[in-house]
């Protein structure tokens, strides 16, 4: 075996499941914090010419990210042929533009960080606003996998009678393609965002799906506020409760909670550890990084 599986504190599943199905090897690393709160990062494995794939989910990045750096960079001094990162969830996308003087546009700096560190990259979904691809920002070949086709495989074989619901219009297109491979119609809300953790959501008229089960796709539940508006403006509607799904499960504070108590099932992706997690997309990650992706 020439490959080998890194996984970060808290990917060891992931990383154990991608070394499975490819049939390489998987590897361990010691971590912890010094009474100063410094990072201590040791390596377990003899790496001396092999590809190294260090697995990391990037949500929560500020406290994992330089022991992440610091295994890359020893991974390379101890002779690793090549050290590349899984990042099921790649964090930092958002801000990709100057909305106000002086502010960091963090997703360029995170990008070229991770491009000194990294000989490639492979993701799930980024949060690509006003950026066609990530070959924009990375210097390094990058390869993005999309999680539709595992969402709406779920729905077909989960929910009765569907009616996909999107949360804006500039999902239109991701939700239809969903809702088809489901087979089911889809609509989508309006959403006005008010700030970090205040959306107002509009919805159309239901009159005509009454006999259907509502299913919410997002592909980030950060807030959370999104689906959990939604759910509500459905409940006043007179609708089902709804099956409530996402590729990355973030759930900052209560969210998860608020929103579980309005749905009939919360449901997510394994791009980032959750309770809610029941699709795997280990599947879709393993295999080299192509350019420009």
């Amino acid at each position: 075996m020439t490959r080998l599986y890194l996984p970060m504190p808290g990917n060891e599943t992931m990383a154990e499941t991608l070394a499975a199905q490819a049939g390489d090897a998987l590897g361990a690393l010691e971590t912890r914090r010094f009474p100063d709160e410094e990072c201590y990062v040791r390596l377990l494995n003899d790496v001396s010419g092999m590809d190294v794939d260090i697995v990391c989910t990037l949500a929560r990045p500020d406290p994992q990210f330089l022991s992440l750096i610091y295994a890359a960079e020893t991974a390379r001094e101890l002779g690793a042929k090549s050290v590349s990162l899984i990042a099921p969830y790649l964090a930092y996308m958002r801000q990709d533009k100057r909305f106000k003087q002086g502010e960091a546009i963090s997703s360029v700096h995170f990008a070229r960080l991770i491009s000194q560190a990294f000989d490639s990259l492979v993701t799930v979904d980024p949060h690509l606003h006003r950026r066609r691809d990530l070959g924009e920002i990375f210097s390094i070949p990058t390869r993005v996998e999309h999680a539709a086709p595992l969402l709406a495989d779920w729905i077909r074989d989960n929910v009765a009678n569907p009616l996909v619901i999107g949360p804006d219009a500039e999902s239109e297109q991701w939700v239809a393609a969903v809702a088809k491979r489901a087979g089911a119609p889809h609509i989508v809300s309006n959403k006005t965002r008010l700030g970090d953790r205040s959306v107002v959501i509009e919805i159309p008229d239901f009159a005509q799906w009454r006999d259907r089960r509502p299913v919410l796709i997002d592909d980030i539940a950060s807030s959370g506020r999104t689906m959990i508006e939604t759910a509500r403006k459905l409940a006043e509607s007179g609708m089902q409760k709804p099956y409530c799904l996402a590729v990355h499960a973030l759930f900052a504070e209560s969210s998860f909670a608020e929103l579980s108590s309005l749905a009939e099932q919360v449901v997510s992706t394994d791009c980032v550890p959750h309770a809610s997690n029941a699709i795997s997309v280990a599947p879709l990650l393993w295999g080299p990084a192509q350019d420009g992706g």
